[in-house]
């Protein structure tokens, strides 16, 4: 689907921009969105299960903003003398606010001449998910958990209590590396309960609500917390020591 989609476009699946931020092409297509009742790790606002068209393509960053990356844009370093964080360029980027995150994406968009934004909930699910109706984008079997995710049991419960370098565990079935743990990713919804609609298409979140939405789990969540359907939420003002972000590109 990903290399039919890249045929038709005339594009490459994979294209790389100036500060080396890989880009990977999501293809358009449907997915359910959320947990079914008898996921037993689900939550309330996983629920209820419902049809999600996403109707154009988009890309998305291959990785989580690195260190790297982040200062060479921004020329801050929001993680530094924190607790919680291993120095190093490759790094994901840590303690960047919603706010930050925007604003890297923005002037991102103005040095590149297109346009970067954070992703929507629904287009960060359905690229995590990558055609799967699994708990995990690999499969429902959390043995192997650790191959894809540093999450609690590799990170926290191993004394390395930080987000790690990006790229290591495993990717998806669409070349995304740690949508499951490491650092959860803003998206640009603000959070809220899912409304009763059984079909929507390319959905912006609620106007208002609770904080905006983090997506992926991080490297001090249990293996529920890193499902590929699994929701948090932060206030937008705030970084803390297990939130990152990973941008998308609009097509064209």
């Amino acid at each position: 689907h990903q290399q039919a989609w890249a045929k038709h476009l005339g594009v490459d699946v994979e294209t790389t921009n100036r500060i080396g931020m890989k880009m990977v092409l999501i293809p358009p297509g449907e997915f359910q969105m959320g947990s079914p009742d008898s996921d037993s790790d689900a939550n309330d606002d996983e629920k209820p299960q419902h049809l999600v068209k996403i109707t154009k393509p988009f890309y998305l960053s291959v990785y989580e903003v690195t260190q790297h990356q982040y200062e060479k844009v921004m020329g801050t370093r929001p993680w530094q003398g924190k607790q919680y964080v291993q120095d190093g360029p490759d790094y994901a980027a840590t303690y960047v606010s919603r706010n930050d995150a925007v604003g890297f994406c923005r002037k991102l968009s103005k040095q590149e001449g297109v346009d970067y934004r954070l992703p929507t909930e629904a287009e960060w699910e359905y690229a995590c998910r990558a055609g799967t109706t699994t708990v995990y984008s690999f499969g429902n079997d959390a043995s192997q958990l650790g191959q894809y995710a540093w999450y609690r049991k590799n990170t926290q419960d191993s004394g390395k209590k930080y987000a790690h370098g990006i790229g290591q565990k495993l990717p998806n079935s669409w070349g995304l590396y740690d949508m499951h743990g490491n650092a959860r990713e803003w998206c640009q919804d603000w959070y809220a309960g899912y409304g009763s609609e059984r079909v929507v298409s390319d959905p912006l979140g609620p106007a208002l609500g609770k904080g905006r939405v983090l997506r992926g789990g991080s490297f001090n969540d249990p293996s529920s917390n890193v499902r590929s359907a699994s929701r948090n939420t932060n206030q937008p003002p705030y970084g803390i020591a297990n939130v990152g972000f990973r941008p998308a590109r609009t097509y064209r």
